[in-house]
């Protein structure tokens, strides 16, 4: 079982036509007791607000509640930049800002908007002098230099400082990615789209001997799920996260128990969204609370 309490928050689509209700989903996470809002990152989806200017904006309606990019698409994301603007959002959201870190997918798209073409050797190594360049962008040496072919810094000032140290958390699913995340990440960011129980075993097994190599705590590894789903309201039982809300109490709990998940971020995949959402708050975390805190 996980040695954290389980936390709960939402995956929310940044759909420019859609804004008034993802600000009003977002409201509603904040006043129920959610923790976490993961806001996609496809830049290059041309009906898609920028993810980073939706979490400013929901972070300033918000108060309690910690909000992300699931995750930030870093080949369009300058790393150094990146830092900074994680850690001006966290100053004035009050530490309510993680980062969560992709190393890239849909080559073409990216390269369409001028981004770099990777192979995947290619991308791991990027990602990984990423993670260099912003944990030194928010250390507090007045000056820094981070070597690498990908991203670099050559006396760099780093500042402002977080008001709290953002987790950073990677959406790993090969495994060379996977063993990045054991030895340099804060979190692992897998979806039940692609990662079933199954792989979560092997895939967590990888992490935790990554991190034992090298000299980690594999529980310092944060593990934050995607689940997608549907929360049935006539009782049929359809299997992994396809049920009644009864289903998805066991399931969540299952995970939380064998697979040390302490994150659950919630995007419903058939159904009236605002519905899926209402059942997952209201029926389904308050009793996975109670069990998995009992």
């Amino acid at each position: 079982m996980s040695t954290r309490p389980a936390e709960f928050g939402l995956f929310l689509i940044p759909e420019a036509d859609n804004y008034r209700q993802i600000a009003e989903l977002t409201t509603y996470a904040d006043t129920t007791g959610l923790d976490l809002i993961g806001i996609q990152d496809h830049p290059y989806q041309r009906r898609f607000l920028d993810t980073w200017t939706l979490i400013t904006a929901l972070a300033a309606q918000t108060t309690r509640v910690s909000l992300f990019p699931d995750v930030a698409n870093l080949p369009l994301r300058d790393p150094a930049m990146l830092a900074k603007s994680v850690a001006s959002l966290d100053l004035i959201s009050n530490g309510r800002i993680q980062l969560g870190l992709g190393a890239g997918a849909f080559w073409d798209a990216i390269a369409g908007m001028g981004g770099p073409r990777r192979t995947g050797g290619e991308a791991v190594r990027a990602l990984a002098e990423a993670i260099a360049v912003i944990r030194a962008m928010w250390s507090e040496e007045r000056s820094v230099r981070v070597p690498g072919v990908f991203y670099s810094l050559a006396g760099a000032h780093p500042g402002p400082r977080p008001r709290h140290r953002p987790g950073i958390w990677l959406g790993a699913k090969g495994p060379r990615m996977l063993e990045l995340t054991g030895r340099h990440a804060d979190g692992w960011l897998p979806s039940a789209a692609w990662a079933p129980p199954e792989f979560l075993t092997e895939a967590g097994r990888r992490i935790d001997d990554a991190a034992v190599a090298a000299d980690r705590d594999p529980l310092s590894v944060r593990r934050i799920y995607n689940v997608s789903g549907t929360i049935t309201a006539d009782g049929s039982d359809q299997g992994f996260l396809e049920g009644p809300p009864e289903r998805w109490v066991d399931d969540l709990l299952a995970l939380h128990r064998d697979q040390r998940i302490d994150g659950f971020v919630f995007w419903p995949t058939e159904g009236e969204p605002v519905e899926q959402i209402r059942r997952y708050t209201e029926q389904v975390v308050p009793a996975v609370r109670v069990c998995s805190e009992g």
